[in-house]
């Protein structure tokens, strides 16, 4: 009995440590986000009191064309890179999956570099061969840099889903009269869903992210979201709170669609079938 009453207080007590443990982290990763978004509200310049409640500054980000237009070249170059990524990383990874051991191994060796170089080593050598080869900067360039780092991240988020299927998933379609597009499209792609959407995520967070990369390959007024906020840290301007806020509500927003669109459908689903059923 003695035994047992010491043992319970510690238990409490090491479950209320890991509580506050755990509150301790979630406020000091959420802190900063709430406090620019309190202060893009405020109706003064200033960064530490908050003086009354104003839209004056998300006004001004609006009424700036440089910071509308790098708010554009952002979401407009993630959404191509993420396209673009997902689909040659998807391709690739499904061609790695029936390939033999020497290819895939020095594939996948290849595929690690990018992420392992430090961006800016990746920078250099991307200014460096666009220089070589007289190419002008700007959202071509760009673009094409952001699909280059971001095909890496969906080849290793598809990769884990494909050895989870069955070797001969791909060969028994063919042998059911499935054309190699049909197998991949109608087969493949289905089991590996979770996987694809994964890499695209990381890709578009990757490429909406960026900034060292960007900072070396871009052209003049061609500026995404992360090189306007570094020119503009150079001096005390409320606007980047704001600006800061509309990117937080952009990615708050797609998660909820994410997270919440596969449920309904899922439930969509799963009444269709119910009536089916009772047919």
């Amino acid at each position: 009995m003695k035994n047992e009453n010491n043992i319970k207080p510690k238990k409490k007590k090491g479950s209320t440590i890991r509580r506050l443990y755990i509150l301790a982290m979630l406020v000091f990763f959420y802190m900063p986000i709430v406090y620019t978004v309190v202060f893009s509200f405020n109706n003064s310049k200033s960064l530490s009191t908050f003086s009354g409640f104003s839209l004056q500054w998300y006004q001004k980000m609006f009424h700036n064309k440089d910071m509308v237009h790098s708010i554009f070249y952002t979401i407009a170059i993630a959404v191509l890179a993420t396209i673009v990524s997902t689909f040659v990383g998807t391709l690739t990874a499904i061609g790695l999956s029936k390939s033999n051991r020497i290819i895939k191994a020095a594939v996948e060796q290849i595929n690690d570099m990018p992420i392992m170089n430090p961006d800016i080593v990746t920078g250099i050598g991307l200014l460096m061969f666009f220089s070589t080869l007289a190419v002008k900067k700007g959202f071509m360039t760009l673009l094409l840099s952001h699909i280059m780092f971001c095909i890496p991240y969906v080849i290793l988020s598809v990769m884990p889903k494909l050895r989870s299927l069955d070797p001969n998933l791909l060969d028994a379609a063919l042998d059911l009269g499935c054309t190699p597009i049909q197998a991949i499209t109608k087969v493949i792609v289905p089991q590996i869903t979770s996987g694809i959407v994964s890499g695209a995520l990381i890709a578009f967070t990757m490429s909406f992210d960026d900034f060292v990369i960007s900072y070396f390959v871009t052209g003049s007024g061609v500026n995404n979201i992360s090189i306007m906020v570094y020119t503009m840290s150079k001096r005390v301007n409320p606007s980047i709170n704001a600006l800061s806020t509309v990117i937080i509500a952009i990615i708050t927003a797609v998660l909820v669609v994410i997270n919440t669109v596969p449920v309904i459908i899922e439930k969509i689903r799963n009444i269709k079938n119910k009536r089916r059923s009772t047919i």
